[in-house]
């Protein structure tokens, strides 16, 4: 359990960034919840034995910084946090959850082997008559929902994914576990609207953005094993990309 050290007057740092750095710590481990309402500007006062100035000096920055949000008529919260995917690492969607401290899981939605899907066996680089295996998913961080997936694997992939229980498979895990490697991926990002189906599993209205990930990886010896388009919720989801010159 998190030992929190308090106010030190003596500390040659400002009182205000020390308030502010426990409450950072209060919301990082989840003592403060997302969307749980903090303590008053009185309570913190009372608490940190501080002045109102310092404690709305450090309300102010954890509302600059995106972690906590004023709202009228109810009082300040602990904001969501949206996922961020970072470009360049090939990861699945619960390696992303779990890295920020949340909890995944998926709610399956179609799982079957069919010969009907032309347009992603050309993808996939298969013969017209060959068979895959498509899964899915409504996708969830913290019980919320964050994404839809779809995913499309070669019969031979399909064969080994489909002996797991795929409302909480991995799949890379899985396929590394089977001596399955992927080796790279190569991925495109678009926006469009949410459909009202898509709306409906996303807890969203019919029209609202969201950012599509349509994802291609390549096994070891550079053969495609896995097409993936996943729509995420904009407002929970975006990418970060860090640029060099």
């Amino acid at each position: 359990m998190m030992v929190e050290k308090g106010i030190d007057m003596n500390k040659n740092v400002a009182l205000y960034q020390q308030v502010k750095d426990i409450l950072i710590k209060r919301i990082q481990s989840r003592i403060w919840e997302p969307n749980a309402l903090i303590p008053t500007e009185q309570d913190l006062m009372k608490e940190f034995d501080v002045s109102r100035t310092t404690i709305r000096q450090a309300i102010s920055l954890l509302v600059q910084e995106g972690l906590i949000e004023k709202r009228q008529g109810k009082g300040t919260i602990v904001k969501p946090q949206q996922l961020v995917g970072s470009l360049g690492r090939l990861k699945g969607f619960a390696e992303e959850v779990m890295e920020k401290g949340l909890t995944p899981h998926s709610k399956l939605m179609r799982v079957e082997f069919t010969e009907d899907l032309y347009e992603e066996k050309l993808i996939l680089d298969l013969p017209e008559e060959a068979e895959i295996l498509i899964i899915e998913r409504v996708r969830f961080a913290d019980g919320v929902p964050i994404a839809l997936e779809r995913s499309c694997w070669p019969k031979e992939i399909g064969e080994v994914l489909i002996k797991y229980d795929l409302d909480s498979a991995k799949f890379y895990t899985i396929l590394e576990k089977n001596n399955i490697m992927l080796k790279r991926a190569k991925e495109k990002i678009s926006a469009m609207n949410a459909t009202l189906y898509e709306a409906d599993l996303l807890g969203i209205r019919g029209g609202e953005a969201l950012l599509e990930m349509s994802r291609l990886s390549f096994g070891i010896d550079d053969k495609p094993i896995e097409y993936t388009r996943t729509k995420y919720r904009s407002d929970q989801y975006h990418y970060d990309i860090e640029l060099t010159r």
